[in-house]
């Protein structure tokens, strides 16, 4: 999973990032090849890679692409759906659309182009063949595939949608959260550690908020926890 860049590394895995969206869309049509040089253009231009925020009005994204405001509402609604940006904050009066980047998304969607990159880069993203180990003490989290929770409740119906459209995402992070809600107008979600809480605070809340709207949650507290 590429980390957050920020610190040592960092400037190679923003290059990792835009190398594998600009290889895998360039194996695509030319509305996705579109839609990814597009994204690229706002990442190189106006994303903010230490707090993953993407805060820019839709008449100054119209000007860097050269289209009108209608064609950036149509783009920017097709990039959320994608996944490949997530919204953190909706339009306000005087305050622009404030977006992340739904990174677990690109990487997902872009694996089928890792080798074409080169083994370096497959490895650096976690592509590579797992090595040998002994007795491994590691802040890693190994993928566990598509086991999510049953029965009633608000995280059973988010997490079924988290398998669904975010596969990569829940196998790694999200399908080691439970529940331990103890009011219906609040999810407190606990991980096994406090990395782990910490990771998903960090690189996949804005992921997890947008499910949570997507099934009609309503006014909901979200809380991750250690």
């Amino acid at each position: 999973m590429l980390k957050k860049a920020v610190g040592r590394g960092a400037a190679a895995r923003k290059y990792d990032l835009l190398t594998i969206l600009g290889s895998f869309a360039l194996s695509q049509n030319k509305t996705l090849q579109r839609q990814a040089l597009r994204l690229i253009c706002l990442m190189t231009a106006r994303y903010n890679w230490q707090a993953d925020e993407l805060s820019i009005g839709q008449a100054d994204i119209a000007r860097l692409w050269s289209v009108d405001v209608r064609t950036v509402k149509r783009e920017m609604s097709a990039l959320r759906d994608r996944g490949w940006l997530v919204e953190k904050r909706a339009a306000a009066r005087g305050r622009v659309t404030l977006y992340g980047l739904g990174v677990a998304q690109i990487l997902e969607d872009t694996r089928p182009s890792w080798e074409k990159v080169g083994s370096d880069l497959v490895e650096r993203l976690g592509g590579g063949p797992e090595p040998e180990a002994v007795a491994p003490v590691s802040n890693i989290i190994p993928f566990r595939g598509g086991e999510t929770p049953t029965g009633e409740g608000l995280w059973p119906r988010v997490a079924a949608r988290l398998m669904e459209h975010h596969a990569t995402a829940y196998g790694s992070w999200f399908v080691h959260l439970r529940d331990v809600s103890e009011r219906p107008d609040e999810l407190i979600l606990k991980a096994n550690s406090g990395f782990q809480a910490s990771y998903i605070e960090t690189h996949l809340r804005a992921t997890l908020e947008a499910v949570i709207r997507t099934v009609g949650a309503g006014a909901i507290r979200l809380k991750i926890i250690g």
